[in-house]
């Protein structure tokens, strides 16, 4: 199998100088492929979503709505929280979409006096144009797995993140 920018990491970092002590190249090797992974999900979609129309911020606004147990209704201090912003943040970016017609703010359904935010049938249409070219980039790359070396990245990688998980619910 050819060598990847993993195995040349590895390769020029394995007894560097510079490095007080070494480490697993199995380790090491892991932590760059991940890296380099998710690396070609964030360029797809980030394609994906610029040949929709979209700029970055508003798709991932219209994600973060979309993608809630209530799908595709909100507060504006929800998505604030949700998407890691603040408050004034996530007014401009409601504001100038809800200009383009893709949310809209509305009385609260239980508290007239609460706004919530909810996609529109066109943030809706483009939400999911941009969600199909991002999902049709992540079924090419796993094309070359088989479906039962897939299964069991899955069963690794879920292992690696129920221990994540559990360290970051911990405080560690």
């Amino acid at each position: 199998m050819a060598k990847d920018e993993a195995d040349l990491h590895v390769e020029r970092w394995r007894d560097h100088w510079v490095l007080d002590k070494g480490f697993d190249d199995d380790v090491e090797a892991m932590t760059v492929r991940i890296g380099n992974i998710f690396k070609w999900f964030k360029l797809t979609t980030k394609e994906a979503v610029a040949r929709v129309g979209l700029q970055d911020f508003e798709y991932e606004t219209l994600h973060a709505l979309m993608i809630r147990d209530t799908p595709g209704r909100a507060s504006p201090g929800e998505l604030a929280q949700e998407m890691g912003v603040s408050n004034a943040g996530v007014t401009g970016r409601l504001d100038s979409m809800e200009k383009k017609g893709w949310l809209k703010r509305m009385p609260g359904a239980e508290d007239r006096r609460r706004v919530e935010v909810e996609a529109t049938r066109e943030g809706l249409r483009l939400w999911r144009e941009a969600m199909d070219l991002r999902g049709s980039a992540e079924d090419d790359v796993v094309t070359v797995l088989s479906k039962e070396e897939l299964a069991t990245l899955n069963r690794l990688l879920k292992k690696m993140t129920l221990y994540v998980e559990a360290r970051q619910a911990s405080g560690d």
